[in-house]
Formats: structure tokens, sequence, C-alpha cells
């Protein structure tokens, strides 16, 4: 009846599955927030009609799988069918009237009732999977919506738990919030527990430190280290109220603090002096009681003082830590406890000084009255302040156990140099000899004293620099050195007065070239005009003069022979400058240096104008010369530093003016004001002294000129400005009495060169010197000359000698002069041979 292949029917396979595990899988979870509806179950029963009961948890997430079956084709075969859908306990027929089986049929009827429950049971059972799936999708649908509505209340729950939550972390945040500030407050009530304990502790130590410092026998306490503890908190709490003087009573708390460190420094100041004084007493007591040797004495003096000077030492160093001025103190400002360390220094110095002055003071009075050092000075003040400087050394070495630091101990060991001064000092000042007082300054300065000069090392911290003690010694040197100079300068050199032997010149030069000839080698050369031996050599450098200096000594020639031919003022001047030199200060020997050399200049210039006015104005001016010259070279050796003349005002004019205004009655007179303005009535501006250099160079020019325009003029006169416009001058004839004049005076200048010069340079300068005036002088009168002849008509030969009657042009004067002078050739030739003839003689021939 039906196709088989188009019969399909989806039936899902439904298999038996036991009961208690398929309710145990499909039962709700608890829920998290457990609640009321938690406990509540799906609803799973059986679909009505169903024989078997399929649980919710059969459900998957879509229809059955879809089988396919076969469709009945008969009758029997549908019956079958159903019968095996509906299974034995098939669904029960609704109407129970309805013949169950064909024995229960009786009738038609029946038959029809039965047919058509049957029909309809088999129109049920061929819709029974669907039916079956559709009961199953309700029942899912079911279970959804209840899922549904449960997530609904969970979300509902969740939002109202969200909310809660939100609430409650805005509590915990404020909650947090007030934590932290109650932990801020704690923290701040903390610190500022600490705080004023920190600073009560600054206010609560007064008390106990003042019963301390105030008990009786606090002075014992020194000693201990809660002693230098004490004063370091004192120290702290000053600093405290000194920082913060707006709180309340720090100034009354500042003052307080202050007595008692000033009464535990006092306290210090007790112990040590007394420490100090039994020390002292101990040894002056031993010292007393029996006569002692060197080493015993130096044991007793020194050995027992080293004893307890650690101890205090370290105590006085808690005075010496606060002797010190203030942060904001002015420059120079004493420190406030520095009185208290002064103390400790003077109590030091008294001490020591009752002990060691006397014998250092017994000591030096047997020195100076040794027989070696009686009455010598520098024999005394080298073994005197030999043996001051070992006191001092020692001296010192003890200080430094007693005392950090240098201050005060100068002072202490200028007065154990008390003895030495007042022996050498007297000595000084009743020298009269300058080689003494140079001798004195010599030693004090190589052995004593540092070089300032050089650039030296620092002196070592702990060392003693003994040329502060000695400086005083130096300067009283020094000064009766100075004034020893000034003396010899103004009794031998500026009031000198010459003898008759000390001018007589050119006599005294013959002497003296006479003298020095006798201890000559005699000429070996055959040649007439070798030059023997300078009469009076001088130094090839300029030399620094000794008295007493043997001849032939150090300098390598005769000392007394080339001062021989010197002035004794220029004599006295260079030993006066060779005898201070590098003994006093730079500035001080600059300003003597510069008076020895000015005055020996004017004595020298005095001497010339003597010497000129007794023999002739040549020797006079040679002879200055010579004696500048040889000052000149002499004092390069000496380090004279340019000196600026020092600039006055000259009022007297001004005051002799006004007192003759006032005696001729005419003060008020306009006339007589304008009158007197340019001869007096205005003040002189006056330069006390030129620099001694700038005025020796200056006197040297003009002598040399004055020397040289005098022997020109000698050779000249007939043709000067004068003699030329005289009626009837004759020029031809006036060039022969020059050329008559000339050959003899240029071998008188040499002549006279020879008697005052030797160094032969020198003398061929000066020669030369005269030459070139003399051509200035005829080149004057021929141009004179010329010009008169061009003025009265007559032709001039212009060039060469010309005709017999006719005056020489300068070319032609000058080449005859050349030849007469013989500038730089008879003195060299002479010189060379002489040079030649030596060597000869040094090799052994003749």
């Amino acid at each position: 009846m039906y196709d088989d292949a188009s019969y399909y029917t989806f039936i899902p396979s439904a298999q038996p599955q036991e009961e208690g595990p398929q309710r145990g899988k499909h039962s709700r979870k608890l829920s998290l927030l457990k609640q009321p509806n938690a406990d509540a179950q799906a609803d799973v029963g059986p679909l009505e009609g169903d024989g078997q009961a399929h649980e919710v948890g059969t459900i998957t997430s879509g229809p059955p799988k879809a089988t396919l079956r076969r469709r009945s084709q008969s009758y029997s075969d549908f019956h079958d069918a159903v019968r095996a859908v509906l299974g034995p306990g098939g669904r029960n027929i609704k109407n129970s009237n309805v013949p169950k089986n064909e024995e229960e049929i009786k009738n038609e009827l029946d038959f029809g009732d039965w047919y058509h429950s049957l029909e309809h049971d088999l129109l049920d059972a061929s819709h029974g999977d669907y039916q079956q799936y559709q009961n199953h999708l309700e029942l899912s649908q079911s279970h959804l919506d209840s899922l549904l509505e449960d997530t609904s209340s969970t979300l509902d729950l969740l939002s109202s738990l969200s909310n809660s939550f939100k609430a409650v972390e805005a509590q915990t945040t404020a909650f947090q919030k007030q934590c932290e500030g109650i932990l801020q407050e704690q923290n701040r009530m903390t610190e500022m527990a600490s705080n004023l304990d920190k600073n009560l502790k600054y206010y609560n130590f007064l008390e106990p430190v003042t019963r301390r410092l105030n008990a009786p026998g606090a002075g014992s306490f020194v000693r201990s280290k809660e002693f230098s503890e004490m004063l370091s908190r004192l120290d702290d709490c000053l600093e405290y109220m000194a920082d913060r003087p707006t709180h309340r009573e720090a100034a009354t708390y500042h003052s307080r603090y202050r007595l008692l460190l000033t009464r535990g420094l006092t306290l210090i100041r007790v112990h040590f002096v007394g420490g100090l004084r039994e020390i002292a007493s101990d040894v002056t007591r031993r010292i007393a009681d029996k006569q002692l040797n060197d080493t015993t004495m130096s044991t007793l003096l020194y050995a027992k003082f080293r004893v307890g000077a650690s101890e205090l030492k370290e105590v006085a160093q808690e005075i010496r830590k606060r002797a010190v001025p203030p942060v904001n103190s002015e420059p120079g400002a004493d420190a406030e406890y520095q009185s208290l360390m002064n103390e400790l220094y003077t109590s030091y110095s008294a001490t020591r000084g009752r002990l060691v002055i006397p014998l250092t003071r017994k000591r030096i009075g047997d020195i100076a009255m040794a027989p070696s050092t009686s009455k010598d000075l520098v024999a005394f003040a080298r073994s005197s302040i030999g043996y001051i400087k070992g006191v001092c050394s020692d001296e010192y070495d003890l200080w430094r156990n007693w005392f950090e630091g240098e201050d005060g101990i100068y002072d202490f060991l200028e007065s154990v140099c008390e003895p030495l001064y007042d022996h050498l000092r007297p000595r000084i000042i009743h020298e009269n000899q300058l080689i003494k007082l140079c001798e004195l300054c010599t030693l004090l300065q190589t052995r004593y004293m540092h070089d300032q000069d050089e650039d030296s090392e620092p002196t070592e911290p702990n060392y003693l620099d003994f040329s502060v003690l000695i400086q005083s010694a130096l300067e009283d040197a020094q000064t009766r050195l100075v004034f020893r100079t000034q003396a010899i300068l103004r009794d031998e050199i500026e009031n000198y007065r010459p003898k008759p032997d000390d001018l007589d010149y050119p006599a005294r030069n013959r002497r003296v070239s006479l003298s020095g000839t006798k201890s000559h080698v005699p000429v070996t050369s055959g040649r007439k005009g070798s030059i023997a031996e300078p009469t009076t050599p001088m130094p090839k450098t300029p030399m620094v003069v000794e008295e007493g200096d043997s001849p032939n000594g150090r300098w390598g020639f005769d000392i007394e022979a080339a001062f021989k031919g010197w002035y004794p003022t220029l004599k006295k001047a260079i030993w006066l400058l060779s005898r201070i030199y590098r003994l006093v200060n730079s500035t001080v020997f600059d300003d003597l240096a510069h008076q020895i050399v000015h005055q020996t200049t004017m004595s020298l210039h005095h001497a010339a104008s003597l010497i000129g006015s007794k023999s002739t104005n040549v020797d006079g001016q040679l002879f200055l010369i010579k004696h500048l010259l040889i000052l000149k070279q002499q004092i390069v050796a000496f380090d004279i530093e340019f000196v600026t003349p020092s600039v006055s005002f000259d009022f007297s004019g001004v005051t002799n003016t006004f007192w003759e205004l006032r005696e001729r009655g005419g003060l008020f007179d306009p006339r007589n004001l304008w009158r007197f303005m340019g001869g007096g009535l205005l003040p002189k501006v006056v330069e006390n002294m030129l620099d001694a250099k700038v005025e020796l160079d200056g006197r040297l020019r003009t002598v040399i000129n004055e020397f040289t325009i005098n022997f020109a003029t000698r050779m000249t006169s007939i043709v000067d400005a004068n003699a030329t416009i005289k009626r009837g001058f004759d020029g031809v004839k006036a060039v022969e009495k020059i050329q008559e004049l000339s050959e003899r005076e240029v071998p008188l200048l040499r002549r006279k060169l020879e008697e005052y010069l030797d160094d032969i340079r020198t003398k061929e300068t000066l020669v030369g010197a005269v030459q070139d005036q003399v051509m200035q002088n005829y080149e004057t009168f021929y141009d004179l000359y010329t010009a008169e002849k061009r003025s009265n008509g007559k032709a001039i030969s212009k060039k060469g000698k010309g005709r017999d009657d006719e005056v020489w042009d300068p070319d032609m004067f000058g080449e005859w002069t050349a030849g007469l002078f013989r500038v730089g050739k008879i003195g060299l030739e002479d010189e060379d041979e002489h040079s030649r003839s030596r060597s000869l003689s040094r090799d052994g021939s003749v």
C-alpha cells in the first residue's frame, strides 16, 4: 500500500537509562550565592501516553538523530509495528468501553468502536515519535525558561551584589583614607614627641651639669673622659640655642650654658696650672738641694717635664679647640676663650722662664767674659748665638709636648733670648769697625736666616724657625752698619779734604808709573814704541774690593798698585759698596749706593776743578774722565736699581720776595706783584737727587765734551767766527797755522792720554772725538769763508787742493787730519805688537 522508500520517520534513539544517574545529571547545581530556589528541580516527568519515562537530560542541543523505518504494508504489519512501538506496556485506550480484543467484539457497533479505536491508536502510534519529540521540546523549553528565569534572577542578584561591592569598596576606600590619616597623625605625633624629646634634652641638660660643675671637688673630675663628653654636650647646647633664638628662654639658657662652659674651662686652667706648678716645684727643690752637672740638670729640666706633659696637653686641648673666633666675627677679632689659652701659655712661659733664663743668663755671661770673645764682636756672637739656638731648640721640642701649634712659643723664646740681646745689642751699638759689622751681618744671614731671594721650600711645621728670633739682632747690626756707612760717607767722601799729594797731577801718574814698571818684565821686542804693561792694571770685570786683601790675592792682580792711581774718595766709595752689598735690604742699599755714587761724583768733580786750577784744565778733565770711567765700570757689579728723583717745592723764594716787597713798601702794589712774578714769587720745583747712574753718565759726557772742545779749540782757535770777519784775514795762512798747531797738539794729546788712561780703545776714542771736533770747526770756518768770498765775487775751487794760494776744502782737510791723528792705527798697532811679544815671551823665544 505504501512505498517503502517514501516512508520516513524520525525516531529518537531512545535507549533506556537509569533514572538515578539521569536525575543526578540534570539536577540544578547549587548557586554560589545560595539563593532560596537553589533546591528547585526541573520538571523531568514522563510524557503523557508514553510507556517510557524520558529524562530531560537525554535532550541534546538539537533534535534527536533521525532513523529510517519501513512503512507497514498490511494491518498485521501495522499492528506489529504499533505494538513494537508501543511495547507491551503501551498506551492505554482512553475509552474503557471499547473492546480490547477480538473476543470482546459482539456486534458491529463494538467492531466499529474497536476499529475506530484501533485506527486512532495507529494514528497516535504513527505520530508518537513526533509527539514525544514535541513533548521533549516543550519540556526543554520549560527548562530553558526556568534557566532564563534563574539567570535573570542571578543577574539581578549579581547586579545587587556589584552595587553592594561598590558600596563596600567606597566604604573601604574611605576607611583606608581615614586609616592613612590616622597613621600620618600617629607618625606626626611620634615625630613631634621625638623632636620634643630631642629639644628637651638641650634644656634638661642644664640642671645635672650645673650640679656637676658646682659640686665640691669638681676639679678632680677634669681628668675623666666624662668631663670631655660633658664639654662637648655643652658646645652642642650652645650651638642649639644660638641657632634657635626664637625659642622661649633660648637667650637665658644660652647665657647659663656659656657660664657653665666658662666654669668648665676655668677648672681645666686651674688643673693645668696646678700640675705645672707641682712639676716645677719638684724640679726647683731638687736643683736647690745639691749641685748638679749638665747631664743631671738637663734630665731635671726636660725629662721631668715630659713625664706628665701628654695628660696636661690633652686637657689643655679642650681650651684650644674652643679658642677660635666666631664664624661671623670681624677680621682680627680675638677668640672668646683665647684669654684662657693665653693664661696657659703665660703660666708655662713664666714657669719655664724661672728655671731656664737664669741658667742662660749665667752661661751668656761666661761667654762674654771669655778671653776669646770678650773683645771680638763676631766671636762672641758666634758662640752666644749657637748656645741660644740649642736652648731654643730644646725648649721648642718641649713646648710641642705640652701644646698643639706654635701660638705663644716665639714670645716665650724671645724672653729666653733676652740675655743674649742684653750683651749683644750694646756691643753692636759701640762697634765702630765697619768690617766687624759686615762680618756679623754675613754670619747672621748665611747661618741663621733664610734666603728671601731664592724660592726656598717653606719651613716644616714642626721645626723651629730660628730666623724669627735672630731677626732683631740682624736688624740691629744692619742699622748700625747703615749708620757707620753714612758716617764714613760724610767724613771720608763728602767732607774729604784732599792732601797736596792727592792733587799732584800729572806728577802722581808718573810716580805710579815708575813704581808699577819696577815689577814688570822688560821689553823683549826691539821695536821702538813697544808698550809695557799698564801702570795701573785694572781687572777685566768689575770687582768687589775688600780691605785687607793681599797683593796679587784672589783677584789675580796687585790691588795696591791699582789703588795707587785712584783718588781716595773713589777708593773709599768702591770699598763701601763692596762691603755693604747684599748685607742690607735692597731698597736701603739702593738708597745708600746712590748717595755714595753721587757724593763720589761730586768729590771727583771738586778734585778735578782743584787740579785744573793748580795744573792745567786738561789735567783736571783727564783726571775726572779717568775716575768717572773707573766708577762707572765698578758700579756695574752692584745691582743698583733705577731711582726716581724725589721732587719737592722750594717756597724760600716766595718768602724772600714778600719780605722784599714789604721792606720797599709796595706789598699791595699790583705792578710790583707782576714785576716779581717771574723772579721769585712762584715756588721752584727742586729735584733732591738724580739717579746716580744718570748723573754719572751725564757728568762723564759733559767732561768728555769739554775735553774734546778744549783741544779742538786750541788747534782751530785762529779760524773761529770772530777771526774770519776781521779785515785783512788771510785764509791760506790760517789753514797753515791750523796745520802747525795740530801737528804740535796731537802728540801732546796722546802724551796726556798716555799719562792718565791705560785702555787703548778709550784713548783712541778720545783722539777720534778731538779729530771730529776739529773737522766740525774747520767745516764751520770753510762755510763762512766761502760765503764771504762769494759775496765779494771771487771764485772758489769746488773740489781738490787747488792752487797753493787757496784754502783746502773739508774733504782735503779731512784726509790730512786722518793722516795726522791716525785714529785706531797707532794704538792698535802697538797693542798687536805688544801682544805678539808677550806671546813669544811665554813660549820661551825672543
